[in-house]
């Protein structure tokens, strides 16, 4: 196994100024690899942060409202990717379809269905990770392996031509336990591999963050969501 040695960036329990964020931002980006993105959990905080993210050469940015996302996509600039990273409502998916890049919490056969009739409205195809539950709690959302290749087979037997499936999101278990969570992490690797051979664009696996996405990587993650150790603690 390859390990991959990041510089340990400390969690930082605060608000951060413009300088702190482009500092944090970009001893991120110099230190990952270059084949693992980096997703900035924006989500509670203020246009300004983001701002100052984004003129540290970040363009991924990660929302779980999409109320929030859509304000924020209006008024930052159009270059930026927006992701969708927090659990989906069937019947919020129009508001977001005319410009999220890319939804990673995909848990049903149903709402990939919502994302292609939304995306088809609008005349685009949406990028879709499917989220697979590696985690031992019930609170997490996401296909069990059974459930995925029952998802696969309905994708083959009909498709869904305004949505593409770009790989699989999972995450772990939360817990001071490092086996348990490199065991998840492994699970989740090997999973994206066997669907990668049955979707051919499917080649992202996404999971880690701030606390794990070192493990992440080793483990095989290609890319990572990361919040608090670039803008601080959050603004509930």
């Amino acid at each position: 196994m390859i390990t991959v040695q990041i510089e340990k960036i400390q969690p930082l329990q605060h608000n951060l100024s413009k300088m702190e964020i482009q500092k944090q931002i970009k001893e991120l980006l110099d230190t990952l690899p270059d084949h693992v993105s980096l997703v900035a959990v924006s989500k509670t905080k203020p246009n300004q942060d983001l701002e100052a993210a984004y003129q540290a050469g970040q363009r991924i940015f990660g929302e779980n409202k999409i109320q929030e996302m859509t304000q924020k996509w209006e008024i930052l600039p159009k270059d930026i990717e927006w992701h969708m990273i927090g659990h989906v409502q069937t019947n919020k998916v129009k508001y977001m379809a005319p410009y999220v890049t890319l939804i990673h919490g995909v848990d049903r056969y149903k709402l990939l269905k919502e994302i292609n009739k939304q995306a088809a409205k609008n005349n685009r195809i949406i990028d879709c990770l499917l989220q697979v539950n590696i985690a031992e709690e019930e609170t997490k959302f996401g296909f069990n392996r059974t459930e995925l290749e029952e998802v696969v087979l309905d994708l083959k037997a009909n498709p869904l031509p305004n949505v593409r499936v770009t790989g699989l999101m999972g995450m772990a278990t939360f817990t001071e336990n490092k086996d348990q969570i490199r065991t998840e992490f492994k699970n989740l690797k090997n999973t994206s591999d066997w669907l990668q051979k049955h979707i051919q664009d499917a080649k992202i696996c996404s999971t880690g963050m701030s606390g794990d996405y070192e493990l992440a990587i080793e483990e095989g993650s290609t890319m990572i969501r990361v919040g608090s150790k670039i803008f601080g603690s959050r603004n509930y």
